[in-house]
């Protein structure tokens, strides 16, 4: 069974809030959590909401990250989805954890687009 990318999913707790609620060193920690890993980055879009919280994507030629940050809880979730072999999404996610301060992680990895042994089907 082959899978074309794998995905992590992150809740990251304990984070700073100042930097949570900073749009620039977030989108600066998620780009240099992409190239870090390896990735080439392709664009990049981040949006500040009133009162708090910030939310962004990075396009990476290999898919994408993503984060949504709640300050006043100190929370951000992430995610990081990668295809091919050239670049490891724990390598980004664990960077993304460190710029954000985080005291506490919880992460999942899931395989993307399974590709199964083709399995005949009979005709009905």
């Amino acid at each position: 069974m082959n899978a074309l990318g794998r995905h992590v999913l992150a809740e990251v707790h304990g984070c700073d809030p100042n930097i949570l609620n900073d749009i620039e060193r977030v989108e600066h920690i998620m780009v240099t959590a992409a190239l870090k890993a390896g990735a080439e980055v392709r664009e990049v879009a981040f949006h500040k909401f009133s009162p708090q919280g910030v939310s962004g994507v990075v396009v990476i030629s290999e898919s994408h990250l993503a984060i949504h940050t709640w300050p006043e809880l100190g929370y951000a979730a992430v995610d990081v989805f990668t295809c091919g072999d050239t670049v490891d999404p724990w390598d980004a996610c664990n960077y993304i954890c460190e710029g954000m301060r985080a005291t506490s992680v919880t992460a999942t990895e899931t395989k993307r687009g399974v590709i199964e042994d083709p399995v005949e089907v009979a005709a009905v």
